[in-house]
């Protein structure tokens, strides 16, 4: 699990938290996530007009410890060329809808003394289900209804640039 951070010049700020088996580190100083569908689509809305993102990870078990990585990301969409290069990385999904690279200027760690431990069960079916009843045309429906504008009515580029 990791967080997710971005903000627009102005508007509402966003941290979205992420889950699945969905982050990779392509060298020390580039990661890339997989991005499903949601019910919104803040994070490519604003990267499109602040390419400021941070991602911060906890440890629940083990040492405390809080990582945060910050830098500059990109947004990747299936139309993109990059898309094709990096989509392999991931367990196939449904519903597939961005690829975020970020490319890190600071990598910081902190204490974590203050988060709980907490114990891992099992990933959550609920998205695959969702996205295996809407099939791939009610999905860019949803898309379409949902994920092109922000909750400040910025374009996301999901369906264009």
């Amino acid at each position: 699990m990791f967080f997710v951070a971005t903000a627009p010049v102005e508007g509402f700020i966003n941290l979205s938290p992420k889950g699945t088996d969905s982050f990779r580190i392509i060298d020390d100083k580039t990661v890339v996530w997989l991005n499903l569908t949601g019910s919104g689509n803040e994070t490519a809305a604003h990267v499109l007009e602040d390419s400021r993102m941070t991602i911060m990870m906890n440890a629940f078990e083990g040492n405390p410890m809080i990582l945060r990585l910050y830098g500059t990301a990109t947004v990747i969409h299936e139309r993109d060329k990059e898309w094709n290069q990096l989509i392999d990385l991931f367990t196939p999904a449904l519903g597939s809808r961005q690829i975020f690279k970020l490319n890190i200027e600071l990598v910081q760690t902190s204490c974590g003394f203050g988060v709980p431990f907490m114990t891992y069960q099992h990933d959550r079916s609920e998205m695959r289900k969702w996205a295996e009843k809407k099939g791939e045309s009610g999905i860019r429906q949803y898309h379409l209804e949902k994920n092109v504008l922000s909750l400040n009515g910025k374009p996301t580029g999901l369906f264009s640039d």
